[in-house]
């Protein structure tokens, strides 16, 4: 954000908000707020921070608050305050992994079908995990359906799915707020460790971006999303769901050119986005997520 921020002429400070005081981002920011939870802070109560903080964009990055930001969206542009968020609609289709897969298939988009039961999912090996929500953790991969319906009993709402074998890769997108696919990048997910890309690498996958930037449309996104696709022995790709908001490993896509939060800054002030194409890295990237550790003066000193 703040190498985007760099970018604007007038530049910007980055404000992190929390409701733990002592959470690590709140180091790397240049302001802090202690906000309250959500279900204690009205809409009008956010408006007046932002105009008293000089705030003209919101970018979310936790599953559990979009929806509550989405239904908010109009409200916060008429005050002057952008949120790179979809609307209602697009994140609960998002958000709803059996909603998503039916949604998706009748569009005619190849979606890992999604069922309530494990008899409605078909008599080979399957899958099982949390039916709302984002992220992987804890899900049953390549299991018989007696077992899925064993690992079923961890998740308060799971679903089934057929399981499919093959590569799994990562599609970053960003789509304009008229919901036109500006840009799209591939990335194969080399090493997972619960549910995010640990490694990660870049690939030249113009069917696969494809794929991803036209059903982005066709689900109504803005803004930054992370889709999850598998590639099959015989090249046949497999959504298998959407994260409308910008992941732990989404720097690469960033680094690659997808400018998401830059092009977000300048639609909140109201440019026009083609003025400002998407320019990819000519080379793919390789990304590897590892602890760092920081060390700097006592600000207490």
């Amino acid at each position: 954000m703040r190498r985007a921020l760099d970018k604007l002429a007038a530049g910007g400070l980055v404000i992190g908000a929390d409701l733990d005081p002592s959470c690590l981002a709140r180091g790397f920011v240049d302001r802090f707020w202690t906000m309250p939870r959500l279900g204690e802070l009205s809409t009008e109560a956010l408006v007046a921070y932002c105009r008293e903080n000089g705030v003209g964009m919101i970018v979310p990055t936790r599953d559990g608050e979009l929806p509550w930001f989405a239904e908010r969206k109009a409200a916060l542009a008429e005050a002057g305050v952008g949120v790179m968020v979809p609307g209602p609609e697009a994140v609960e289709t998002c958000l709803d992994k059996l909603k998503f897969a039916r949604e998706l298939a009748a569009k005619g988009f190849p979606a890992i079908p999604a069922f309530e039961t494990a008899e409605a999912a078909g008599g080979g090996r399957l899958a099982v995990k949390e039916r709302f929500g984002a992220g992987s953790v804890g899900l049953a991969l390549d299991v018989s359906r007696d077992e899925a319906k064993a690992a079923a009993a961890r998740f308060s709402a799971p679903i089934f799915q057929p399981f499919v074998a093959g590569t799994e890769y990562s599609v970053d997108t960003f789509s304009t707020a008229s919901g036109a696919t500006k840009g799209a990048v591939a990335r194969r997910r080399d090493k997972v460790v619960r549910g995010e890309s640990q490694i990660t690498t870049a690939v030249q996958a113009p069917a696969l971006e494809r794929l991803c930037a036209e059903a982005a449309e066709a689900i109504g996104l803005t803004g930054h999303a992370v889709w999850q696709v598998l590639e099959d022995s015989k090249g046949g790709l497999h959504i298998i769901e959407c994260n409308c908001r910008v992941g732990g490993a989404s720097s690469l896509s960033l680094a690659m050119g997808l400018d998401s939060f830059y092009w977000a800054f300048l639609e909140a002030r109201g440019e026009d986005l083609a003025r400002h194409p998407f320019h990819r890295s000519p080379v793919n990237l390789r990304q590897t997520r590892i602890p760092h550790d920081v060390i700097e003066t006592d600000p207490g000193l």
